[in-house]
């Protein structure tokens, strides 16, 4: 898993230019019974791929997609275009990636996994774990962090935070010290009170896994979630470079595509969006995440509370929020997941809630409602017909 070898190449002008607009859209962006599948037909595989080629000739579409279907013990790979515009290598599913906000279900399985082990429980709050965090603060409990109800204020979107970022996106943050950029703020609202997504609730959560373990993030990841899944190929870096091979990200508007894979630093999202994994590693995360391999029932249980709320941004069908998990009640059936972009990608995780089934759904351009809603809305249609074969009975 090498580092790019080649020196890092400057950015052109015109790409600098584009870096304040980039990072701020991307980082302040940063179970019941299925219905019945009976009257959906399958889509074919030649279905699926027409509907991928058709989306990168989209306007506006990204230069790459790659979907992992897993089911049945049987794994289905579909992709479109290239992996990289200045080689036209095709995806594959053991290209590394930026995998956006669907790191924060992984701050999720670590807390999760805490709770499990009576290190942590849900309504421990803020001020009893990181009492260095302004007073205003301290009533948040880590289920309104989990369910991003907290009213916590987005780091984020802090101008001070924008502005080093567009003097240098390559600028090396304290993650654990992100939070300082809303210190002088109060909530946005009594905590519980309303849902409002914010990239601060996940930098939260894994200071107070911190705290209740005296054990550093990164390997709390690796002791609680990579070695149990099988994760070979996820880190959370601190720089901006990538592993080869990698998708290439890139910022398509205007033409011609920009190359942004490598154009900030992971050190400014962390917990809430720093993990460089790849679609095979992300497939095995959300089938142990969603079927709740990591943690008892109970657990379980408390994470599939759903409430009014979205994932950013938003994934197939109807969405209702959980603790660092999120519903998607498609015309198919459930899927349980997460969803994220970064400038350069967009990521979509799902599986049954049993962990039967599974879709991991990776395009290589940022995709919002802000910035891009018709391809937004056809990027859900697509996601959403994937659900749909992923859930089809099947034929033996």
């Amino acid at each position: 898993m090498p580092l790019r070898s080649t020196p890092a190449r400057p950015f052109p002008l015109r790409t600098r230019l584009r870096a304040t607009g980039v990072a701020a859209v991307c980082l302040a962006a940063l179970c019941q019974t299925p219905a019945s599948t009976a009257a959906t037909p399958a889509a074919r595989g030649s279905d699926l791929q027409n509907q991928l080629e058709q989306l990168v000739r989209a306007p506006g579409g990204p230069p790459g997609v790659i979907a992992v279907l897993r089911r049945d013990g049987h794994t289905q790979v579909v992709r479109a275009g290239v992996a990289d515009l200045a080689t036209g290598r095709r995806p594959s599913q053991y290209d590394h990636m930026r995998i956006a906000s669907t790191a924060k279900a992984f701050s999720g399985a670590v807390a999760l996994s805490l709770v499990d082990r009576h290190t942590l429980r849900l309504n421990e709050t803020i001020g009893e774990r990181l009492p260095q965090l302004p007073k205003a603060w301290h009533r948040v409990t880590l289920r309104q962090l989990l369910n991003h109800t907290s009213g916590l204020p987005d780091f984020s979107a802090a101008p001070e935070f924008r502005s080093i970022l567009a003097t240098d996106p390559h600028h090396h943050f304290d993650s654990r010290r992100l939070l300082d950029f809303v210190a002088d703020q109060p909530l946005n609202f009594r905590p519980g009170s309303q849902y409002r997504y914010s990239n601060s609730d996940n930098i939260a959560v894994a200071l107070m896994a911190e705290a209740a373990t005296g054990t550093r993030y990164e390997l709390l990841l690796r002791k609680l979630v990579y070695r149990p899944l099988g994760l070979h190929d996820t880190t959370l870096p601190q720089g901006y470079m990538m592993f080869e091979p990698y998708l290439h990200g890139y910022d398509v508007t205007p033409p011609p595509p920009q190359d942004v894979s490598e154009l900030l630093s992971a050190s400014g999202s962390w917990a809430s969006g720093g993990i460089v994994s790849t679609p095979a590693d992300m497939t095995r995360f959300i089938r142990g995440y969603a079927g709740g391999a990591l943690y008892g029932k109970n657990v379980v249980r408390e994470q599939r509370r759903w409430i009014a709320g979205a994932s950013e941004p938003a994934g197939p069908g109807k969405n209702t929020a959980g603790l660092a998990i999120f519903r998607y009640a498609t015309r198919c059936g459930v899927v349980l997941g997460h969803t994220g972009n970064f400038p350069g990608y967009t990521q979509l995780i799902a599986a049954t809630p049993d962990g039967r089934r599974s879709l991991t759904f990776s395009v290589t351009t940022q995709i919002n409602k802000s910035q891009t809603p018709a391809l937004l809305s056809r990027l859900r249609a697509v996601q959403e017909n994937f659900v749909c074969a992923l859930l089809a009975r099947s034929k033996h």
